[in-house]
């Protein structure tokens, strides 16, 4: 009972973040993230209809959905830092780089490890998934707060909920995912709760920061970050052709 309780919360509480981003027209500001609300009130609506009326092909939409889930939420943290590092195109485009690479590379050696299985989409494949994915997430929202608290880059009260309601659902999740593994289904009723209640609460940070439009102060000059930027890949040039140079004279006869 506590548990369908805490789900139609969620799904109300989703509602009405959609609603509130149309009314406020702040779903053409963050496109990525308005799609992931709604995917995951979808999700919840499908779950709860299969849940009560299809029990028997449950847990395969539950993992199937998990799974999507999880790539929306990849994509969510690539908005993050375009929106993020706007003013900073540089620093933005080597951190989307890294981001994907990383992430097609956890997802290629999950659907490699799947497909050696006798089930073509094991429950452990997706935990492990789940996981490794949240790990990264949780490094990319901690990369992105300190180059923002180091640069004093300033990031209006919409994105600050989007970024740190995000950053506490990984957290959660992290803490969770490594319990199971360690424990497997010992907590598996407490991660029942806590992963629902978690989320209420990052729905509740998520509603209170996009209430309303709040547009972001003025940027600072992007000087210091873009230069450290243009530093970076400077060195690693000079580094490439002196390898090359010193590789050439090694084959050179």
């Amino acid at each position: 009972m506590l548990i369908q309780a805490i789900w139609w919360g969620a799904i109300f509480l989703e509602a009405l973040l959609l609603i509130r981003g149309l009314r406020a027209k702040l779903l053409s500001r963050f496109p990525v993230f308005y799609s992931y609300v709604l995917f995951v009130f979808c999700e919840d609506l499908l779950r709860f209809w299969i849940h009560r009326w299809r029990p028997d092909i449950y847990p395969q939409t539950y993992w199937i959905t998990v799974f999507l889930g999880l790539m929306m939420g990849s994509v969510l943290v690539f908005e993050i830092y375009l929106i993020g590092l706007s003013a900073y195109p540089g620093t933005a485009r080597m951190a989307r780089n890294v981001l994907l690479f990383v992430f097609v590379v956890i997802f290629a050696k999950a659907l490699v490890n799947a497909s050696y299985g006798a089930v073509w989409w094991p429950a452990k494949t997706t935990l492990e998934l789940e996981r490794n994915l949240r790990i990264v997430q949780a490094f990319a929202v901690i990369s992105l707060i300190t180059l923002f608290l180091v640069y004093a880059i300033p990031f209006g009260r919409n994105l600050k909920g989007i970024l740190f309601g995000y950053g506490f659902f990984i957290a959660v999740s992290v803490i969770q995912l490594t319990l199971v593994s360690y424990f497997g289904n010992k907590i598996q009723l407490l991660w029942s709760y806590a992963q629902p209640v978690s989320y209420l609460f990052v729905l509740g940070i998520w509603v209170r920061a996009l209430w309303a439009y709040q547009p972001t102060p003025g940027t600072i000059p992007a000087a210091q970050l873009e230069n450290d930027y243009k530093a970076l890949i400077a060195a690693t040039n000079r580094r490439f052709h002196e390898a090359r140079a010193s590789l050439g004279r090694v084959v050179r006869p």
